[in-house]
């Protein structure tokens, strides 16, 4: 299997436009890349350009710090939903998290997968990693098992630190099989992509997309 089909091929840059959108659909069509994540604004757009492809649409929700109320997000997702989207990547409220109160993240995650499971979309929680002590992330991983999120997901690619072989792999042994692995923030390279799909991740979020899949010629196919 291709990398490419591991692959969000993501624009999500504060100055993205249409132009720049249509490229990562145009791109996404061409490479079979799993899904495009665009800006929240281009979700109908993107839907309108994928609608006869199997490429999916992901938006974010709580972008990019996750510190918006628990009704914020609950707006942004229902939104995205109404917009035409597939798949949410919701940002955790690290803040939240940070300060213990558990209670915040576990009724955060439950309404938000109330949204997502009654309209069929996928749910991916970003925690962050690169933020976080090791006991952190397998705390985050306690916490969303209970809920059956369909990913957890390591970074936004707003913080210093983004996706590391480190953090898939922690949770990768403290989540169940059936929860998955997306991983995100700094990925540019084949080789790189590669050893985070060898740690356990089953998506990956990239704006080098088409870089990585170019790097892949000549190599074995993954």
């Amino acid at each position: 299997m291709s990398i490419a089909h591991f692959i969000d091929h993501t624009v999500l840059k504060q100055t993205t436009g249409l132009k720049d959108v249509s490229k990562v659909c145009e791109e996404s069509r061409e490479y079979r890349f799993a899904a495009v994540c665009v800006p929240p604004t281009y979700v109908q757009f993107a839907a309108e350009q994928l609608k006869d492809t199997d490429v999916k649409v992901a938006t974010v929700v709580g972008f990019p710090f996750g510190y918006h109320s628990i009704e914020t997000k609950i707006t942004e997702a229902r939104q995205a939903v109404f917009d035409g989207a597939d798949e949410l990547d919701m940002v955790m409220n690290v803040a939240a998290f940070k300060n213990g109160d558990f209670s915040y993240i576990e009724n955060e995650v439950m309404v938000l997968l109330e949204i997502t499971r009654k309209n069929n979309l996928l749910l991916k929680v970003i925690i962050e990693s690169g933020v976080l002590s090791g006991e952190e992330i397998i705390k985050c991983c306690e916490i969303y098992r209970a809920f059956d999120v369909d990913f957890l997901k390591t970074s936004t690619g707003y913080a210093e630190k983004g996706a590391s072989v480190e953090a898939v792999t922690l949770m990768r042994e403290h989540l169940p099989v059936h929860i998955q692995i997306k991983a995100s923030g700094g990925i540019r390279t084949f080789d790189f992509a590669k050893e985070l799909v060898d740690a356990g991740a089953t998506r990956l979020g990239c704006s080098a997309s088409v870089a990585i899949v170019n790097g892949e010629t000549g190599t074995a196919g993954y």
